[in-house]
């Protein structure tokens, strides 16, 4: 049932509601998830610079990319009005993200698509909660999930998004330093490039998160 909303939430509330969110999303698919204070995480600018050094091919194509999301200060101002969040990950086979051929043939993009709907579905359940302003980060680029091959609508004059409910920006796109981010939680993490052979890594990570309160 969807509660009435209420000006604020009573902490013993709200922790049996993170407490939710957090085993939802391992339900909804993800390998593991936390609660997370506010402080943990983690802005850079360089994070956000890296998408246009090296420039990357999506930068500039859709909304939910560099130039067109939230700097490092304009993120900051966002998530200090926030308390918590919950922050997932899905383990990804190393041979479905290392290597020229997974690249290629974009074999992880069913953990990609299953990332952003874990977001969209936490964000969703939080909203009709009574949070009315948990907002949801997800990972990578969302038209490689949604429109690879067409001009992205929310960029043209009187459109929107093909994928309202499910495209988000990416916590890199918006300065997140998801690296350190994710070691501080206690999970291993590695850099994983087009030439990565899969046998040096015992498999990648895509990370996800959604602010509460």
């Amino acid at each position: 049932m969807v509660r009435k909303f209420n000006e604020k939430v009573l902490e013993g509330q709200l922790q049996k509601d993170l407490e939710k969110y957090r085993k939802r999303a391992i339900e909804l698919g993800a390998s593991d998830a936390k609660v997370i204070t506010i402080d943990m995480v983690i802005l850079d600018e360089r994070v956000r610079a890296k998408c246009m050094y090296p420039k990357c091919r999506r930068y500039g194509t859709n909304l939910n990319c560099p130039p067109y999301t939230p700097d490092a200060n304009q993120t900051q101002k966002i998530v200090e009005n926030y308390e918590y969040g919950i922050f997932f990950k899905l383990d990804v086979p190393s041979e479905d993200i290392a290597g020229p051929l997974a690249r290629e043939s974009r074999a992880y993009g069913p953990y990609s698509v299953k990332r952003a709907e874990i977001v969209a579905k936490l964000e969703a359940e939080a909203f009709h909660d009574g949070y009315h302003l948990a907002l949801g980060f997800g990972g990578g680029s969302c038209k490689g999930d949604y429109c690879p091959n067409v001009e992205c609508d929310a960029l043209k004059p009187g459109q929107a998004c093909r994928a309202p409910l499910k495209a988000r920006a990416a916590m890199e796109a918006v300065s997140m330093d998801v690296y350190t981010m994710a070691t501080k939680v206690g999970w291993d993490i590695y850099p994983i490039g087009e030439r990565t052979p899969p046998s040096e890594v015992p498999c990648g990570l895509f990370l996800g998160m959604v602010l509460v309160c």
